[in-house]
């Protein structure tokens, strides 16, 4: 499981026109899902966001956590985290991404963990075609991902 973090200022996502998720200060947050990973895997990785010191402290030191600063998260399911472009073609290949069956409960776990941990938490819409607009702040991105289990290196 992947999550490209962005630390925002605002982002909003918009399906056709209509805004269905928008936070100000926070963590813009896309979701990848791969084969094998599983609810539990969503909640090791949901904890690891929220606590991931890349906000400022009174010294501009990066030491505070999305719960420390009372941040939001706007959560974005993002299969093309595990876009391969390493063959010889042009045209990605999205094998390692996993299908809905797996991917759905995985994001919807991802998100109520986040909530859990008393997150403001707004989403876009699985597997929609989504415009995404956002403030970086900094800019700060990161990617984080939940070390591969044995059974799924072997695929």
């Amino acid at each position: 499981m992947r999550a490209l973090l962005q630390r925002v200022r605002r982002a909003q996502v918009d399906i056709d026109g209509v805004c269905v998720g928008k936070i100000d200060r926070g963590l813009l947050i896309f979701l990848g899902v791969t084969h094998g990973d599983t609810p539990e895997d969503a909640v090791k990785l949901a904890k690891k966001c929220a606590g991931l010191r890349i906000f400022k402290d009174d010294n501009g030191k990066l030491n505070l956590s999305l719960l420390d600063v009372g941040g939001s998260a706007l959560i974005v399911s993002q299969f093309t985290l595990y876009g391969d472009t390493a063959g010889s073609g042009r045209r990605p290949s999205f094998s390692a991404a996993a299908h809905p069956d797996v991917a759905v409960p995985c994001y919807e776990k991802f998100i109520s963990a986040v909530k859990e941990l008393g997150i403001h938490v707004e989403t876009g819409r699985f597997g929609a075609s989504m415009q995404v607009d956002l403030v970086n702040d900094g800019p700060v991105t990161l990617m984080l991902e939940l070390p591969q289990k044995q059974e799924r290196i072997s695929r």
